[in-house]
């Protein structure tokens, strides 16, 4: 039985996913992730968590925060973020510009990326440096 919460692809099926099926499933990488740090830091009402989760995980702050790890990328996080910043996406939110949502786009491709590898050490590096204030 597959572990869904632990995967460890092989790296040929990982490049057979489409970009944008990296991005969704690294959407809600991000998101469980926004929401755990939350919690961790005493967000303690839903309606502030809502808030505050609606905040982080917007296209805007996205693009911004990634902006911290792109020089800490290796070679193939680096080829993986592209991939998703170049995703052929056909809706972008009347919220973001087209590169911010891009930008989104693509770390969440590579948050997909990093969780289907199994590498969560990495995916928790990248995620609290984003974090940093």
């Amino acid at each position: 039985m597959e572990n869904y919460l632990h995967l460890h692809l092989p790296p040929n099926d990982i490049r057979n996913i489409s970009s944008i099926g990296l991005a969704h499933l690294g959407d809600a990488v991000y998101e469980l992730m926004v929401r755990s740090w939350l919690c961790v830091h005493g967000a303690a009402t839903g309606k502030h968590l809502h808030r505050a989760a609606v905040e982080l995980v917007r296209a805007e702050s996205q693009a911004r925060r990634s902006e911290r790890i792109l020089p800490l990328l290796t070679e193939e996080e680096a080829a993986v973020f592209r991939r998703g910043r170049n995703a052929n996406v056909h809706t972008i939110p009347h919220s973001a510009s087209r590169a911010d949502y891009l930008k989104a786009t693509a770390l969440e491709c590579l948050f997909g990326y990093l969780y289907l590898q199994g590498d969560t050490e990495r995916l928790n590096t990248l995620f609290c440096t984003m974090m940093e204030e």
